[in-house]
């Protein structure tokens, strides 16, 4: 009978040392998070009071403790911290908030096939996502108004342009504008010989975007223009020469935005 009172007793102090011990390690832990969460507030307000006037890495290092503040995963924070790091880089070479530089863009090509084709062609807007490389869509909402969407890079772009000026096989004129940048420009066509048309493009390209203040280092709104004007020669010599009576283009006439003569009456 006392084998079993003492061995109760035994039992019981020993549960009561070990909630004991749980419960110091509980406010252990929960001293220890609460320095760790102070520690990390500290850090926080001193990288953001640095990071106004501080360089690249003192804004990764201050992405970095915001996540880890955050409740993130140290990978994640490494990697917020990276990704800022480089985005404050990138803010420098292209100077901050500064307005970016615009880019002047001039090509020309020679197609061989007679002028009214080429200009019927270049008016089926609605045709570019089938040859040209970059162009996903074209909604033409009137006969000056066009809706764009693009690739660049991975994402894409969408911007709305207007017609301000179109003379039939002579010339068009637009303007254009987009959260992410915009272009200006005018093509004309010249006949160099009844087979043959000199397309001669003009574009000032308004970067705004990362990804396109990014490719303006290497002049890739260039390259890509001058690639897109060659599949539009391979378009017109391989489909539309071989059918020009399937191309109808558009062929009202266009001055300061309106329409001083619409298709049909122009035909």
């Amino acid at each position: 009978m006392r084998f079993r009172s003492g061995a109760i007793a035994g039992a019981a102090a020993g549960a009561a040392g070990y909630l004991g011990g749980r419960a110091a390690w509980h406010r252990l832990r929960g001293r220890a998070a609460a320095k760790y969460e102070a520690m990390l507030e500290r850090g926080v307000r001193t990288l953001t009071d640095k990071a106004e006037h501080g360089g690249p890495l003192v804004k990764g290092a201050l992405a970095g403790v915001k996540a880890l503040a955050e409740g993130k995963s140290p990978v994640r924070a490494v990697l917020s911290a990276g990704w800022t790091a480089v985005k404050a880089v990138l803010a420098r070479i292209f100077g901050g908030r500064r307005r970016p530089k615009l880019v002047n863009i001039v090509e020309e090509i020679d197609v061989g096939a007679p002028r009214g084709l080429v200009y019927d062609q270049w008016t089926r807007f609605q045709d570019y996502p089938d040859f040209m490389k970059k162009v996903v869509s074209v909604d033409q909402t009137g006969n000056e108004k066009l809706t764009w969407k693009a690739k660049v890079f991975w994402s894409s772009r969408t911007w709305e342009s207007t017609i301000v000026e179109q003379l039939p096989d002579r010339h068009i004129v637009w303007r254009s504008k987009g959260p992410k940048g915009h272009v200006d420009g005018t093509v004309s066509f010249h006949e160099l010989d009844p087979e043959l048309t000199r397309v001669l493009l003009v574009l000032e390209y308004h970067p705004k975007g990362l990804f396109e203040r990014t490719g303006n280092l290497w002049r890739a709104q260039g390259r890509r223009a001058r690639l897109e004007l060659k599949l539009f020669r391979r378009h017109v010599m391989t489909r539309a020469l071989t059918h020009p009576d399937e191309v109808e283009g558009r062929r009202g006439e266009i001055r300061e935005a309106e329409v001083v003569r619409d298709h049909p009456s122009a035909s």
